[in-house]
């Protein structure tokens, strides 16, 4: 299906994608001479903070190719016509935020898809859509939704079994219950951030491993997580669990997730209780969430889940998705990009549904926005490893990272820059579609020095 406006062939973001996110379009044309608003029409800044109504307050949008689609000026045009939105798209898509849209539930989310590859197509049915594209050059992004709550869970048995035999041995690698729940933890969401912030550095107390002595330090181990994470839609009541049946239509979308951890610090503070100070300095998210109805022509089967799960945790049989999973370092100083690892999202144990069944089946109430991880996503082979805890094993080999082996890694660097991205991509009825998520991107900065009262 063509676009009204050209979109690149190996963009994230064609028309078969529409993910959502929030933008604002205020101060952000000013160094931008000549830009394209669409395929034909080419004009001035001028021209341009006419044509995309240039304000400050954030609202929703998505994304086509290079450009953004303003979802508040469609709403005005009243392109939004379907039982679903027709009442409530003008109030929705002018929020701050995609909390509102998420509450509507999975009906209304995929009437505004589905009315948004209509409008969008070319030709067009609708000639004033075009006032709703906005080059992404000029927007600034932001967080796509308010965060009340963040858990993360352990969903890669791959991962989860590097990790123990490092720590507990090959016979004692995966904890008794692993293979029975998904295990996870509640995380910060006050400290998750948009692809593109710097993060500084985490401080804390850290154990020697040989003196068991405990000092206070930045951290030496400081790690990323290559992940991804979905969002809540509509929630549900507290008391009542959410069926497993039933979960794909709490699930917004899906975005990309770095979980920095800081190893040295998590190591000495996670018993009894679990991750803490390792954790909550920082986790990064990409900006543009993914539906799962974007994602549909990707499904494929899941691992075998051996033993059989409880009930409330049966599979479905294609309950996984086949999205593959880069992670690079970006030296100091350097433009250069070194992989770290290629993964696939199909690869983890524990399913979004499992997921989302799990963390309500005690009657917990989830929220919309609220932000599930699915913890770090590893591989059955060394290039598909998912953090350098593993690939490093815990700081005691270098991972040589260039060809000529003068760039190594056992851990993150001050300077380093890790940049996670995700696509699907197959062939239908002789024609490839690619589905991406963007990048997910963060710089680690230097510990903030600071004094403590003597």
């Amino acid at each position: 299906m063509a676009a009204i406006v050209s979109i690149p062939e190996d963009s994230d973001f064609p028309l078969a994608n529409i993910p959502f996110g929030v933008i604002s379009t205020a101060n952000n044309v000013s160094d931008i001479s000549f830009i394209a608003i669409s395929e034909s029409i080419y004009c001035d800044v001028n021209i341009v903070a006419e044509l995309i109504h240039i304000q400050p307050e954030k609202r929703c949008a998505t994304r086509i190719g290079d450009h953004v689609v303003d979802l508040a000026a469609v709403a005005a045009l009243g392109l939004f016509d379907g039982p679903k939105l027709k009442t409530e798209a003008t109030r929705v898509f002018a929020q701050p935020t995609l909390n509102e849209f998420m509450r509507l539930g999975r009906a209304a989310w995929q009437e505004a898809r589905a009315k948004l590859q209509t409008v969008l197509a070319a030709p067009s049915t609708s000639a004033s859509v075009h006032t709703a594209l906005v080059p992404l050059a000029a927007t600034t992004v932001h967080l796509p939704a308010h965060i009340g709550d963040y858990t993360d869970f352990y969903s890669s048995r791959e991962h989860a079994f590097n990790v123990g035999v490092m720590f507990r041995g090959r016979d004692n690698a995966l904890q008794p219950n692993y293979l029975r729940l998904p295990v996870g933890y509640h995380g910060r969401a006050s400290s998750i951030v948009l692809s593109g912030t710097s993060l500084s550095r985490p401080c804390g107390l850290i154990q020697d491993p040989v003196s068991k002595d405990v000092f206070f330090s930045e951290s030496k181990k400081l790690d990323y997580e290559l992940e991804t994470a979905f969002f809540i839609g509509a929630g549900n009541s507290l008391g009542d669990p959410i069926a497993i049946d039933n979960a794909e239509d709490h699930i917004f979308g899906m975005v990309l997730m770095n979980d920095w951890s800081a190893r040295d610090i998590q190591a000495f503070e996670y018993v009894p209780l679990g991750p803490f100070l390792g954790k909550n300095f920082g986790t990064t998210i990409s900006p543009w969430i993914v539906t799962l109805d974007a994602l549909e022509p990707f499904r494929v089967p899941q691992p075998i889940q051996d033993p059989a799960p409880a009930a409330y945790l049966k599979p479905g049989i294609r309950d996984a998705y086949d999205i593959q999973l880069h992670a690079t370092l970006t030296p100091k100083h350097s433009s250069k990009k070194y992989m770290l690892s290629k993964t696939n999202f199909k690869y983890l144990y524990w399913t979004m549904k499992q997921q989302l069944a799990h963390h309500t089946v005690n009657g917990c109430n989830m929220l919309p926005g609220d932000l599930l991880g699915s913890g770090t996503i590893s591989g059955p082979d060394p290039t598909s490893l998912g953090s350098l805890l593993e690939a490093s094993l815990n700081g005691k080999q270098d991972v040589i990272l260039s060809a000529d082996g003068s760039v190594t890694r056992r851990f993150i660097e001050d300077g380093d820059s890790l940049s996670i991205t995700g696509k699907c991509e197959k062939v239908i009825n002789g024609k490839r579609i690619r589905i991406g998520f963007g990048v997910c991107e963060g710089t680690i900065l230097p510990a903030k020095k600071f004094e403590f009262n003597k």
